[in-house]
């Protein structure tokens, strides 16, 4: 099996849990309440060993096979779709390897709950704010612009009179949107969140 083929099934298994990621990161709009309950729902499904295994060997498979193919294909990208995944792949290996990090230590070594209010703590609080808000924002365009630079390279034909380069935009802009509509609940509609006593230590407190 080929190193591309390898890094397109281990693809498909993280963009199915990126995509439940996401939805329950835009429930943040009505509340982190809201946000907590769907969590623990979903949970159940992914945060068990098999579960979890799975996603992690995916994981790092995705960022070792995906930083070959950077490699080898950097140079021969030529079209703007084509040097949009390369380079939102590379960010989204750097980024995962960050996040499971950030993660798995808050989980194991300061024994946190890695909910809402664990991914929030930094984005609502200045100056880490300044690191976090491209750091978030940045994933998520990576992860849309990805997509939309694969569908771009598999789509043939045109949907509905677009060409696969206006669908590949659409796709991007709906990403955009969909990133500042996940901030506008992150933030608690812009006005500041909350950040319970224990979740300080992640902003030197």
């Amino acid at each position: 099996m080929t190193t591309k083929k390898i890094h397109h099934i281990s693809g498909l298994t993280i963009t199915l849990f990126v995509g439940l990621h996401l939805f329950n990161h835009s429930l943040s709009f009505w509340g982190a309440e809201r946000h907590i309950e769907m969590m623990n729902t979903l949970r159940v499904f992914y945060r068990n060993l098999f579960v979890e295994t799975i996603l992690l060997l995916a994981v790092f498979t995705q960022i070792i096979s995906g930083l070959n193919l950077f490699k080898t294909n950097r140079k021969k990208a030529v079209s703007y779709f084509e040097k949009l995944q390369i380079w939102t792949g590379l960010y989204l290996a750097i980024f995962f390897i960050i996040h499971l990090s950030a993660v798995f230590g808050g989980r194991h070594f300061l024994q946190l709950d890695t909910n809402f209010y664990f991914g929030v703590a930094g984005l609502n609080s200045f100056p880490f704010n300044l690191f976090f808000i491209p750091y978030y924002g940045l994933a998520i365009l990576s992860f849309f612009g990805h997509i939309a630079a694969i569908h771009n390279k598999k789509m043939k034909k045109s949907i509905l009179g677009l060409t696969p380069n206006q669908q590949s935009t659409i796709i991007l802009a709906l990403g955009c949107v969909f990133t500042i509509f996940i901030f506008y609940g992150l933030t608690n509609h812009f006005n500041g969140v909350t950040i319970p006593k224990e979740y300080e230590v992640l902003i030197g407190k």
